[in-house]
């Protein structure tokens, strides 16, 4: 075996087990040990394999990870950006771990490491080293990272072969010992996934029967009992504050039942994607805080956006945002709204913060591994946090987030 087939082997094991929490995840086995077992042994080979399968490696998980970031671009005209998409994802990635590759020295490569996990390129923020012990015996906190970094380098320090391995004792700082407490809403809460494939969502022909889905949804959740119903994002793909009458109509079933549902809003030239709660006959809004690199907005200097932006998403990743977060008070409770990516991101968890309500779409992404790969990363900061997360997405996704 020459030394380019044995690094490209090596990266490829790594990378699979650096992503194996999230097909696990993905295929329904759910398995605290082999998490635990598979995320130190990544994070073991990052540490030791040689320089240039350290970049492979960085190639690798790139497409493991976010392989499939480039399926939207069907959807917006430019179907044929997919693979160029993908392989971007997979060079990114080899530069965000290429610093590793400067030193073959484990321990400077565990500083590093560490240093990685507070950088997040062109402001995308999916990439959380300590997410792949979300579901393991390991900790997710920063302090049981640099236990674990330090717990698998400095064996490397230590000549005698009777010590090297005791600083593996440390790794009991990095065990979890628990999360803040969370709790259940005290109402009852319905979550609505609807199943709108994104190839129709926006097609004249498709609004009717979706409004009538919406309403009978609303009716069957009342019947049923519940306090609030919740829908996806942008489930009305329309310019609510441009309808007047289905917003009356909106208005007239809240009487009875608390409605959250995620639509768009056009204000003086300016689109947002916002939820709508519709409350005891009058309604409030909550514009998103947090936008989509690439997807709602362009992370380039101004002169590259207009271009950017004409040429590839049509004109449509111009979406502006509101100020600071938005919450609901329902009966008394207050919730932090979320739309899709800014539940994932920490600023949505700042200040008193127990419930949220989170409305998401991946129907962007569907079939990929996007729904589960958002589903770990709700649970990493509700858990650190001590929040409780009712998820309501199309497609895929819908569930409470503990």
């Amino acid at each position: 075996m020459n030394s380019l087939t044995k690094n490209i082997l090596l990266a490829i094991i790594t990378a699979a087990l650096f992503s194996a929490f999230i097909y696990l995840e993905y295929f329904g086995i759910e398995n605290k040990f082999l998490n635990t077992l598979f995320g130190l042994g990544a994070i073991a080979l990052l540490l030791s394999i040689p320089k240039k399968a350290v970049l492979f490696s960085g190639f690798f998980i790139g497409l493991f990870w976010f392989y499939w970031i480039g399926f939207s671009f069907k959807y917006q005209g430019v179907g044929y950006m997919e693979p160029f998409v993908t392989l971007g994802f997979g060079i990114l990635y080899l530069l965000f771990f290429a610093p590793l590759a400067f030193t073959d020295k484990p321990y400077i490569r565990a500083l590093l490491l560490f240093g990685l996990s507070f950088f997040e390129p062109l402001g995308w923020n999916w990439m959380k080293i300590e997410l792949l012990f979300v579901n393991s015996y390991i900790g997710v906190y920063k302090y049981q990272l640099a236990a674990v970094l330090l717990a698998l380098s400095l064996p490397w320090l230590i000549k005698n072969k009777k010590y090297r391995y005791l600083p593996l004792a440390l790794l009991i700082f990095a065990y979890n010992y628990g999360y803040p407490q969370q709790h259940d809403a005290p109402l009852k809460i319905k979550l609505v996934q609807t199943e709108i494939p994104q190839s129709v969502k926006w097609e004249r022909s498709s609004l009717y029967p979706t409004v009538a889905m919406i309403f009978e949804k609303i009716h069957q959740a009342q019947a049923e009992g519940y306090d609030v119903v919740i829908f996806p994002e942008s489930v009305f793909p329309l310019f609510m504050n441009e309808m007047p009458k289905l917003i009356q109509e909106l208005r007239k079933a809240s009487e009875k039942i608390t409605v959250i549902a995620g639509a768009l809003m056009r204000e003086n030239n300016l689109n947002y994607n916002v939820t709508y709660m519709f409350d005891k006959g009058e309604y409030s809004l909550a514009k998103k805080l947090i936008l989509v690199p690439f997807g709602e907005y362009i992370p380039l200097p101004k002169f590259a956006q207009k271009f950017i932006n004409d040429t590839f998403f049509q004109g449509s990743s111009d979406f502006v945002t509101a100020k600071k977060p938005t919450d609901f008070v329902i009966k008394g409770i207050r919730f932090r709204n979320a739309i899709c990516y800014e539940a994932t991101c920490k600023e949505l968890y700042q200040g008193d913060v127990k419930y949220m309500i989170a409305i998401s779409n991946n129907a962007w992404f569907t079939p990929s591994v996007e729904p589960t790969l958002q589903k770990l990363l709700l649970e990493y900061y509700a858990r650190k946090n001590g929040v409780t997360i009712y998820h309501a997405a199309n497609m895929s996704g819908t569930g409470v987030i503990k």
